[in-house]
């Protein structure tokens, strides 16, 4: 073969070799491509798989209970009611002890979150308080009449099933305060002891040794110890311990036990913020509840919960509706707890900050003359007045006030049900300044908006009672409730005796 033939020969062998090499890379690249595209496909698959599980795994209540005559919602901040059910169906028993079918609830805390996402109240109402029950659902489909003076924790257990009642609660919570619940979350037993040990247990301190007695009152003897004095920390069946402790320590009353709970959930916070606000730690959390329809996925879960991941923790403040004894009861102490519900409408703060977020729809912390004097100036408002209570010519009396306080009176009658708790001011569009300017008449009046024009008052049975003027309402919470509010980074070994 001659030099030059050799030579292309010797090329055209050179490329065929080239060839079959960038041949068997680009079969090589084509299969890892299809690994790597297969691998990406069951990632997602499983992933999906995953959050599939995990939406299955969040338990709701049927929103089918809940009211439809409901306050109207804010404007910023959020309103979170918070039930503890001592149900003991099921896996319950083997933490509260005791047997049972029908859930109930011993404790219950409304927390709202300010529209700033800096600030956060805790609010708790003791379950011996005495409310108005309206009307409820039953398991059948049929609602209940509406029960008076009866123990605020009756609510939940309206329909006498294990699971509770939570929209009656939720239904309750919205006619006692006038605030809108935005989400309700119930804790039972087992799932308390599984959320404090997701959070590998919780900080409390004890002012004194506590017995099993303690804990159960009718014991023969003093039992096991079940806490040594000082600090230590608790998760599962040893926590729930904790919360349920109502004997042997303070007054042994339940408005001690309350203040504990308080400060085990502030102590909760303080764990839960330490560790980090991510899915990795709230979903262990959010599967140990049942929530309400509109917390009912993951998605929806974590986004409200990282919502509040920049409140602060002295910012986050755990108080007691005013309250007194009415016998064996309790009953809640007026106006200033009008004056409470009325700060959280506002997003101000139990001190009088304004915590709206610079929201220009919100009221200045800061009252004006007339709000701080009392006075209210009706002039060039209308207002016709319905009596909706059985107690005679109290439209008639009310009426006098609002002249008096230079609003017109269009006209007074009975109104259509004499079963109003509440007064209620109704108003057309563009009203609502004017509405507001009326209830201010009526200390916890509530606002209610209307197709048509003009503005009425419907008044309830707490005007009856007291119908007294627009003075006796403090424009702020008495500065006690401050004074004795707990923060959720207090130290745990603060204030122990509680009670």
């Amino acid at each position: 073969m001659s030099g030059s033939h050799k030579a292309v020969a010797e090329r055209h062998g050179s490329g065929q070799a080239t060839g079959g090499r960038r041949r068997r890379k680009r079969s090589r690249g084509r299969v890892v491509a299809v690994v790597l595209v297969s691998l990406l496909v069951l990632i997602v698959a499983a992933v999906g798989g995953i959050y599939l599980w995990l939406n299955a795994d969040i338990k709701t209540f049927s929103g089918d209970g809940i009211s439809r005559d409901r306050p109207a919602a804010g404007a910023g901040g959020q309103n979170v009611l918070v039930i503890g059910s001592d149900s003991r169906s099921g896996d319950n028993s083997s933490y509260g002890g005791g047997e049972g079918d029908v859930g109930r609830s011993d404790t219950a805390f409304l927390l709202h979150v300010y529209a700033d996402r800096k600030h956060a109240v805790a609010v708790s109402i003791p379950r011996d308080t005495l409310v108005d029950i309206p009307p409820c659902r039953l398991p059948d489909g049929k609602w209940t009449e509406e029960q008076k003076d009866t123990m605020f924790n009756a609510a939940f257990s309206v329909g006498e099933t294990a699971e509770g009642n939570p929209a009656c609660t939720q239904n309750t919570v919205e006619k006692l305060t006038g605030l809108r619940v935005d989400h309700t979350v119930v804790v039972d037993f087992e799932g308390f002891s599984k959320m404090t040990s997701a959070v590998g247990g919780v900080t409390v301190c004890l002012p004194k040794d506590i017995y099993q007695r303690d804990l159960s009152p009718n014991r023969g003897s003093r039992g096991k110890l079940l806490f040594g004095k000082g600090e230590q920390t608790v998760s599962g069946q040893k926590a729930l311990d904790y919360v349920r402790i109502r004997h042997g320590i303070g007054d042994g009353s339940d408005i001690g036990r309350i203040k504990r709970q308080q400060a085990f959930v502030a102590s909760l916070i303080k764990k839960v913020k330490s560790q980090g606000m991510d899915p990795t730690t709230l979903l262990p959390l959010a599967k140990a509840a049942t929530v309400d329809p509109g917390l009912g996925s993951v998605d929806k879960l974590v986004s409200f919960a990282m919502s509040m991941k920049d409140v602060d923790l002295h910012n986050t403040k755990f108080i007691t509706v005013p309250w007194r004894y009415q016998g064996a009861r309790v009953a809640i102490v007026r106006p200033q707890a009008d004056a409470l519900w009325a700060d959280l409408k506002a997003d101000r703060t139990i001190d009088g900050k304004d915590a709206s977020g610079g929201s220009k729809s919100r009221k200045s912390p800061t009252p004006s003359p007339a709000e701080s004097s009392g006075s209210v100036s009706g002039a060039g408002i209308s207002v016709a007045v319905y009596n909706g209570t059985g107690v005679t010519g109290l439209a008639a009396r009310a009426a006098e006030t609002l002249r008096a306080d230079g609003f017109t009176v269009t006209g007074t009658a009975t109104a259509t049900s004499q079963d109003h708790t509440t007064t209620l001011v109704t108003y057309g569009p563009g009203e609502q300044e004017q509405a507001k300017t009326v209830a201010r008449v009526f200390p916890g009046a509530r606002l209610q908006p209307a197709d048509a024009p003009g503005i009425s008052v419907t008044l309830g049975q707490e005007y009856a009672a007291d119908p007294s003027p627009s003075t006796s309402a403090p424009t702020t919470l008495p500065s006690e409730v401050a004074d004795t509010a707990r923060s959720a980074d207090t130290d745990p070994c603060s204030d122990l005796s509680y009670g």
